[in-house]
């Protein structure tokens, strides 16, 4: 799960350069750099030259990750849909907007 926040980010935005991946998944310099050794370790990115930026390298999704994303978008998606089960439409929307809200606000600058 740990991955998931940066191959989400590359699944949207394709190909990033680390700085502007840090910024897209939300994850600190640190943690960022031991994320990316395991999951190049792991098969899940490739990191190729920047044509733009001889001295910049993009971070990719492989094929393989796509494939694994896949599968745990279809997983989380099951236990979303038995963890709503019962819940009515109106108030799954009143819920996605105040946890939306609640994400905003742990994402400013004053948060926590």
């Amino acid at each position: 799960m740990a991955y998931l926040p940066v191959a989400i980010a590359l699944e949207q935005h394709g190909p990033l350069k680390q700085k502007d991946l840090l910024a897209h998944a939300r994850v600190e310099q640190p943690t960022m750099t031991a994320l990316l050794g395991r999951m190049e370790r792991d098969r899940l990115i490739a990191r190729k030259s920047d044509p733009t930026d001889a001295r910049a390298r993009l971070v990719t999704l492989t094929p393989h990750a796509k494939s694994v994303l896949a599968q745990v978008k279809k997983a989380m998606a099951t236990v979303v849909e038995e963890a709503m089960a019962g819940v009515r439409e109106a108030d799954r929307k009143v819920l996605v907007e105040a946890l939306q809200l609640v994400v905003q606000n742990l994402g400013d600058e004053g948060g926590v």
